[in-house]
């Protein structure tokens, strides 16, 4: 058996280093599936607010067995997310890491980002075998817990940043829905950006649209609950062929990266938009070069990329899959080429570039 590396040759000190960041990862992996088990038994929901618990009284809120709620609260104290007071043997939430953990209203809010994990591990052998063949894996493909964690990661902050901030950034965009616009939510998912924009601007008419049927039920069930189907329906389409034409605003929300073909999304914009309609591009603010990366916000996007989003555009069969950090470049040229020339970063935050692309 040949070895790799000859260990008597490495500088140790830099191993070890090295080890110690691997360990890390390791047990923040072990831990995310904990967290996610958390989220779906509703036990951040019962420390929130609660103040100091036992386990014992923890498993008495939840209904769950009390033993398997000690053994997960120390892992939640292991990882200080939870406190500990070892005389009474309570635990405790912090009001400040509810917000994170604990309430999906908040605009920190992050349990989407484990919940995620379950249906891509699964899919671990389709990547596995897409990587050595080049084919792609669909978002179809995927459990029913993708798409409803891809929905509650993204809905935090575009409450806390879609109608307060992006909209008001575009150029005489929100005028015009307060007057009532004809707007298109391209890759609308679940339909939380549309229902957002639905109900800041009760003139304007909106239309979600996407490939996946399963989101395009919810959003219509969502729709349906809040009372706002006189407004905004939802429809099975590709981002390449969606109907109708004239719009005052045609938006995509964390979704262009994640087509088979780009290019053809922004050249039927520009078919349906208005003589002076925009087109409004959230995308994830991650350069194309790796080094701009190496950050855990970087990293985060490069990861879903690599197991999500480049495998999901592949397997649409198009021409270009940009993956989730192309670059502004990449988009902006792709915006050109489909005579969308007037492009402008219009907002920006740790985590998305806003543009304002029009004719």
């Amino acid at each position: 058996m040949t070895t790799v590396v000859d260990v008597e040759k490495l500088d140790q000190g830099r191993v070890e280093e090295f080890l110690g960041r691997v360990a890390v990862d390791s047990a923040a992996a072990f831990a995310g599936l904990s967290t996610s088990i958390g989220a779906r038994l509703g036990l951040y929901k019962a420390l929130a607010g609660a103040g100091w618990l036992t386990s014992e009284r923890l498993a008495g809120r939840t209904g769950l067995n009390e033993r398997y709620v000690r053994e997960w609260l120390a892992v939640q104290v292991a990882g200080e997310y939870v406190l500990y007071d070892a005389e009474t043997g309570a635990y405790l939430l912090p009001d400040e890491y509810a917000a994170v953990l604990a309430d999906p209203d908040s605009p920190t809010y992050m349990i989407g980002a484990f919940t995620m994990l379950k249906p891509l591990y699964a899919t671990e052998d389709a990547l596995v075998d897409a990587y050595r063949t080049g084919e792609g894996v669909g978002w179809e493909e995927h459990g029913p817990e993708l798409y409803e964690g891809v929905a509650a990661f993204f809905l935090p902050g575009y409450s806390a940043m879609l109608v307060q901030e992006w909209l008001p950034a575009l150029d005489g965009v929100v005028e015009k829905l307060e007057r009532g616009a004809s707007v298109a939510d391209v890759g609308c998912g679940f339909g939380h950006s549309t229902l957002l924009m639905a109900q800041a601007f009760p003139n304007s008419r909106f239309r979600g649209f996407d490939f996946h049927t399963p989101s395009i039920e919810a959003a219509r069930r969502e729709a349906r609950e809040r009372g706002l189907s006189d407004r905004v329906t939802f429809d099975l389409a590709a981002a390449q062929d969606f109907p109708g034409e004239g719009y005052d605003l045609i938006t995509y929300f964390d979704c262009l990266h994640d087509l088979g073909d780009p290019g053809a999304a922004f050249r039927q914009a520009e078919r349906t938009l208005a003589e002076d309609g925009a087109c409004m591009v959230v995308e994830p603010n991650a350069p194309a070069d790796p080094a701009g990366l190496i950050n855990p916000i970087g990293r985060s996007f490069a990861s879903a990329s690599a197991v999500l989003c480049l495998p999901g555009a592949i397997a649409q069969n198009g021409p270009q899959a940009l993956g989730n950090h192309a670059g502004e470049e990449a988009l902006r040229t792709l915006a050109a080429e489909a005579g969308l020339r007037t492009w402008k970063t219009a907002a920006e935050t740790l985590t998305n570039r806003i543009y304002d692309v029009r004719r």
